[in-house]
């Protein structure tokens, strides 16, 4: 039964009034699409943070939570087929027992399977194995006309890198065939290096990604002058079990999840100040004293740190917050981050969650993120200034070759949208002919102008 509730995405920015069903079966995602013609869109886990899984008017979201059954596991290839509503921790809480990890795994494994195949999500090996695009070997797409189309890289395969990165908005996915990763232990090898600057971080990146399969860093995006682009450099490997302490060694895949603490209220909004931001970064910096650290630790502190804290995103205050990430290519890398962490330092917004990876070739979906280059993501709480920065650091991407990704934008224009998603175009014929009405769609979509 449908009702009215207020929706947003996890920065908490916009937040709009929706109708929405809860579908139990895949018959009845059919029976919204074909009923009225209105706009739907599918809505997983509600973890991407702008306004990409928000519908705000005039049609239906559809939120597939009920829709996250596990279907069937074939231990020799690794492929694991589920319905688009299961959420990467139910994988995890299945499979690591029995040896098997994601081939790629964002920074929260809240979000659901379709979720992250729409929006084709990359990980700490993306400078490896890309995107998960990579390792999904059969979708099933359930289209504007109510039919349900099996697409892979061989088989519909325009339809399939058109969805691969779509958004959502080619059709609702309703089942996903993944191949997972073998693994001996629940434990990641895991090597820390201090950079004392931005060119320090990029000689490391250089010199060891090569020889780990995961590689990421915090870097202090307010520390300036010859300390600017401080980091700590994270790179890991599955650990074996001959790596682990004893005790470990009894039963190496063991999974632990992480649960630390829950925020049940909204801090105040001064908090997270410049100023604050500035002292924890310095602290959090300081406390490795070791410049090359080494240590074995467990799947969810190497992959998930925020998810051992529940409602995390509560700590910007009741206005949310901002997660800009963009991509530079690799010619434009470093002297594109060195403008960038300039003008978050001149707007005085503090940000006190930054991230830097190295990513490889582009994916094959039509409007994949990545590039081959560096990602930068800040998480910026909303105050006055924020537009003003916004525009700004989206033009300086857009004049470097760069791009911003759509699972965490909310504020990116359509002008500046298509020329840093050059294949828009071709996704659009595709989209026309599987989508005429353009039935699928989003506030997002709506707000950069994704028309057939």
């Amino acid at each position: 039964m449908a009702e009215r509730i207020d929706l947003s995405g996890w920065g908490r920015y916009p937040t709009v009034e929706s109708r929405v069903e809860r579908p139990e079966k895949r018959t009845a995602l059919r029976d919204v699409v074909n009923q009225d013609g209105n706009p739907v869109l599918a809505r997983g886990a509600g973890r991407s943070y702008g306004d990409a899984s928000l519908l705000d008017s005039g049609g239906t979201t559809l939120l597939t939570d009920r829709l996250n059954r596990m279907l069937s596991f074939d231990s020799d290839t690794g492929v694991l087929r589920a319905e688009a509503g299961v959420r990467l921790r139910e994988i995890l809480e299945v499979f690591v027992p029995r040896g098997w990890f994601l081939p790629v795994t964002p920074g929260t494994k809240e979000v659901t399977l379709g979720g992250a195949v729409a929006f084709d999500i990359h990980g700490k090996n993306h400078h490896r194995d890309g995107g998960i695009s990579n390792f999904v070997r059969e979708i099933e797409l359930l289209t504007a006309g109510g039919e349900t189309v099996t697409c892979s890289p061989a088989q519909n395969e325009k339809l399939f890198w058109a969805t691969v990165s779509g958004a959502g908005l080619t059709g609702i996915i309703t089942e996903v065939a993944l191949e997972l990763r073998p693994i001996e232990t629940a434990y990641v090898a895991e090597r820390t290096l201090k950079a004392q600057d931005l060119d320090d971080a990029f000689a490391l990146f250089e010199e060891h990604e090569p020889n780990y399969l995961y590689s990421v860093a915090w870097i202090d995006c307010l520390a300036s002058g010859d300390s600017l682009g401080r980091s700590h450099l994270m790179f890991g490997r599955h650990a074996t079990p001959d790596e682990l302490p004893t005790k470990r060694q009894q039963d190496p895949l063991g999974y632990e999840p992480d649960h630390l603490a829950s925020l049940p209220f909204d801090l105040p909004e001064g908090v997270l100040s410049e100023h604050t931001v500035k002292a924890f970064n310095k602290l959090y910096y300081a406390r490795q004293r070791k410049r090359d650290k080494r240590e074995v630790v467990g799947i969810d502190p190497f992959f998930y740190p925020l998810d051992a804290i529940d409602d995390w995103n509560r700590m910007y205050g009741e206005s949310g917050f901002v997660q800009f990430q963009c991509v530079l290519p690799m010619e434009e890398s470093y002297d594109g981050l060195k403008e960038i962490l300039a003008e978050v330092q001149d707007s005085g917004l503090a940000s006190f969650l930054a991230v830097l990876k190295r990513m490889g070739p582009p994916d094959g979906g039509l409007l994949t993120f990545p590039t081959e280059g560096y990602t930068l993501a800040l998480d910026i709480p909303r105050r006055d200034g924020l537009e003003d920065l916004l525009r700004d650091l989206h033009e300086t991407v857009a004049r470097r070759g760069g791009r911003v990704y759509l699972a965490k934008d909310a504020y990116l224009r359509p002008d500046t949208f298509r020329e840093m998603y050059p294949a828009l175009e071709e996704w659009l014929e595709i989209k026309r002919r599987v989508d005429p009405e353009n039935r699928f769609t989003s506030t997002q979509a709506r707000r950069l102008g994704i028309e057939p």
